[in-house]
């Protein structure tokens, strides 16, 4: 009962912060899960027997989304499509070349330890929080911020939701064959499959209704529509599976985590769902997913020629 009503209260604000919100709000938001995941992350390291580095986690961890709230508040709101789509990519670049610095920024406070001994495993479990929650999810926030690409914030959401929902009641009623044993004895094929076949459907819908769902969105009035052409039937199935597939794999990981650690949830945040971390561990691996293919092929990207 108490994850019922937990999804019955969260649902309708992050669909609320994903249509209406401006985006210094919705990057502000994002900020906020970043460090409530990472405080959960950085204890499950903690419990696997590592001495991360918090501190300075957290704030290299923050530097990308800090990076996309400073461009939105001073570029972002009242410019064009184009305008915003051209600063979104810029912001991204600048973001990821923070990851050449990551050996230096977690190697230099190894130096400055007493105890030197499980170093290099604070360094790399320090960086890949960073990797694994800090910009996974400032690519959101690239999604969100990209006028054309903004209803795949919408298709990460509802294929994550729709394809956990499948691989529950699937699983739990024709489930036979175990997915991962060691790490969730609960998980199917059966409900991996169903899985799948949720995700499928969500993209066959989302992008089927995809030029209306962008108006649903608050964006600036000076912002201009560009007509997209229909989304091919090969990408909306490829990027069904993409999606699904990465998500479970997310939730997966984040159980090996957990299974790693000994603790059942990463937090308790949130009634009857564990923690922040339990919440979005499927997003953080198909956000990046779905991000790296709709760049990769240009996916909902308007075909322009310029003279």
């Amino acid at each position: 009962m108490k994850r019922v009503l937990t999804a019955v209260v969260l649902i309708p604000v992050v669909l609320l912060l994903v249509f209406r919100a401006p985006l210094w709000l919705f990057a502000l938001a994002v900020a906020g899960i970043v460090v409530l995941a990472l405080h959960e992350y950085l204890g499950l390291a903690e419990a696997s027997g590592y001495k991360p580095f918090h501190g300075v986690t957290y704030v290299v961890a923050l530097i990308p989304t800090v990076v996309s709230f400073a461009l939105i508040l001073h570029s972002f709101e009242g410019s064009s499509k184009l305008t915003c789509y051209s600063l979104g990519l810029g912001a991204v670049r600048q973001q990821l070349e923070i990851l050449v610095l990551l050996p230096i920024i977690f190697g230099i406070p190894v130096v400055f330890r007493k105890d030197l001994r499980g170093g290099l495993a604070s360094a790399a479990c320090s960086a890949f929080g960073v990797l694994y929650i800090g910009i996974s999810l400032v690519l959101l926030i690239n999604l969100r911020s990209n006028a054309f690409q903004v209803t795949l914030v919408v298709f990460i959401l509802f294929s994550v939701w729709a394809g956990d929902i499948a691989a529950y009641y699937v699983g739990r009623s024709l489930g036979r064959h175990k997915l991962a044993p060691v790490v969730s004895p609960n998980k199917s094929w059966e409900g991996a499959v169903a899985s799948v076949v949720a995700s499928i459907l969500v993209a066959i819908v989302v992008f089927h209704f995809n030029a209306q769902l962008e108006r649903w969105f608050s964006f600036d009035s000076t912002t201009f529509y560009i007509p997209l052409a229909r989304v091919p039937w090969g990408h909306v199935i490829a990027i069904g599976i993409t999606t699904n597939i990465a998500a479970q794999f997310g939730d997966l990981f984040e159980s090996a985590l957990k299974r790693g650690a000994g603790v059942k949830d990463s937090g308790t945040l949130l009634p009857g769902h564990g923690g922040m971390l339990d919440r979005i561990d499927a997003l953080l691996f198909a956000i990046p997913a779905v991000w790296y293919y709709a760049n990769l092929t240009g996916l909902l990207l308007p075909k322009l020629h310029f003279p």
